[in-house]
């Protein structure tokens, strides 16, 4: 029995061995995530240094010279809108060069501060050929920001800025905020066949609500959040009563229990003593809309003095009364017979 206890006592581990074979665990998790930490900072490394003159860049431009792998053939893909010429200038590179010569982040990011371009990629494929893969945007509407015009994607984002003319039957959107929610105003227009060809502007008022320029001058106002209403009204009414063939300036539809409407007047009806300007009750915006798109011949009046004449326009007047002013007539007309 001695002779076994003195075993045991010697073959017994130190408290360090103990200690070490209880933390053997964790101590393998610390040693993977240094190694993962150095993997880490060693890929950041070289991809800082593979950028232009950078140490990699050097090194790889040294290797395509030795080997002789210089660019042969530079491919681009669909790009109608874009000219070969630009997006080769701003690739950066010519065939003739080292192939392993140039950044391939930096040239993708050169090309997408194009116009036009929305994506792109840019590939090596050895031994000589350079791939660039391009999705240029797809315009949408016509977006008038006082007197510029730009191609807008359906998502309100700037698609060009050039070649604006080539887009004329595009939709036009007008001021400011008109972009962001132009997509579901112009979607809604798209459900109204016998008003959207009418339309010649959507003009963007306070951010927040719409008014329609049409092709006759008439501007239809529409209410905030309840356009789909106010645009079956004006179809319906537009179909019975032929409302914007006759000559108005503005159609009001802002109040869903009334209708207002404000007759185009003749500048040699307006009287000459008034000149006192209509009250404002609608924010303008900073942008009317293009006088190629919608022309305003209207003669400008001028008073003895010079300077231009206020004309006062007629009342408003409602074009179909409700049933609540069809009662109150009816009431009266029935006590004036007794």
């Amino acid at each position: 029995m001695s002779r076994i206890k003195k075993r045991r006592e010697i073959e017994r581990p130190s408290r360090v061995k103990l200690l070490l074979r209880r933390q053997r665990r964790n101590l393998r998790l610390l040693g993977f995530g240094a190694v993962a930490f150095g993997l880490v900072f060693a890929s950041l490394a070289v991809s800082r240094s593979a950028q232009h003159g950078g140490i990699v860049a050097k090194l790889a431009e040294s290797f395509g010279r030795a080997t002789d792998l210089r660019v042969a053939k530079i491919t681009f893909g669909p790009h109608p809108n874009t000219p070969e010429a630009r997006l080769t200038q701003a690739l950066g590179v010519a065939p003739g060069d080292p192939i392993l010569g140039f950044s391939v982040d930096a040239a993708r990011q050169r090309l997408e501060t194009l116009p036009w371009i929305a994506h792109v990629s840019v590939e090596r494929r050895l031994p000589g050929e350079i791939y660039v893969d391009l999705t240029e945007g797809r315009p949408f509407a016509i977006w008038q920001t006082q007197d510029k015009f730009l191609l807008i994607d359906r998502d309100g984002g700037t698609v060009a800025n050039e070649d604006v003319t080539r887009f004329g039957e595009l939709p036009l959107v007008v001021g400011p905020g008109a972009p962001a929610a132009a997509s579901t105003m112009i979607d809604l227009l798209a459900k109204f066949p016998d008003l959207r060809p009418r339309v010649d502007a959507i003009v963007r008022i306070g951010q927040r609500r719409w008014n329609l320029q049409l092709k006759n001058h008439m501007t239809v106002m529409l209410p905030e959040g309840h356009e789909p209403e106010a645009l079956q009204r004006l179809a319906e009414l537009n179909a019975s009563q032929a409302l914007l063939d006759r000559p108005l300036d503005i159609v009001d539809l802002r109040l869903a229990d009334k209708l207002t409407i404000r007759p185009r007047v003749a500048i040699g009806d307006a009287p000459a003593q008034d000149t006192k300007p209509a009250s404002k009750s609608e924010p303008k915006t900073d942008v009317k809309p293009a006088t190629a798109r919608v022309p305003m011949n209207k003669p400008a009046v001028r008073a003895a003095s010079g300077k231009p004449a206020v004309l006062r326009i007629k009342p408003a007047k409602t074009l179909l009364p409700d049933a609540d002013d069809q009662s109150r007539r009816a009431t009266l007309a029935a006590r004036s017979a007794t």
